[in-house]
């Protein structure tokens, strides 16, 4: 077992047997965030870039646009303004044009672009565009976007390829999202538990 100790001669990549990354949720933003980030970003896996690390992008966007492997950027309205390198007072202009704002992410930093939020826009850095239907209001919640990475990695490392693998993770994220909200506030655990009902209701 590879044990981190928060310094620069950390081997990251020597913790064990992986097929996919998700790197972000409780990360920080610190010198030893980006260690660790830029570590994962080196390797030729499937990474997930959310939360935390959507911020280290924005500072260092060549960690994304060298890769030659499959990444998925998963931000909401705030961290796509940051990756942009806009001004914050123009993430309203983010948020009205959701759908030109994600596509011009993805082909600037050459990843895949799940732009979170009322409706969950998915873009390929080739221009390729799918639009989730099963958000809803109730996965405005703490750890739902964790959740969310969660099953992209689950799925990327199951070989799906990036727009995929995002496209299909929303969709069933949408949908555990809805049976489990009942007309009532949901927390990241119950979308988890109702995520296998929400597989069950694609057959």
């Amino acid at each position: 077992m590879t044990v981190l100790t928060g310094s620069a001669d950390d081997d990251v990549l020597g913790v064990g047997r992986v097929q996919a990354w998700v790197v972000g949720p409780g990360i920080g933003t610190d010198a030893f965030a980006e260690h660790v980030l830029a570590q994962v970003l080196s390797s030729q896996l499937p990474v997930i870039v959310d939360a935390d690390a959507l911020t280290i992008v924005g500072r260092r966007p060549a960690l994304v646009t060298d890769r030659h492997a499959p990444t998925v950027l998963t931000p909401h309205a705030g961290e796509l303004t940051r990756l942009l390198g806009l001004e914050p007072d123009e993430r309203a202009d983010v948020e009205a044009r959701r759908l030109h704002h994600a596509r011009a992410a993805a082909q600037k930093l050459q990843a895949t672009v799940l732009l979170k939020g009322s409706t969950t826009v998915v873009c390929a850095p080739e221009g390729l565009v799918r639009v989730n239907s099963t958000g809803t209001p109730w996965l405005a919640t703490a750890g739902s976007g964790d959740v969310l990475s969660g099953i992209i990695g689950a799925l990327l490392a199951g070989g799906l390829s990036a727009l995929d693998a995002a496209s299909c993770a929303a969709y069933l994220h949408g949908a555990a999202g809805r049976l489990a909200s009942d007309g009532a506030p949901v927390v990241a655990d119950d979308l988890v538990s109702h995520l296998p009902a929400a597989l069950r209701s694609l057959s």
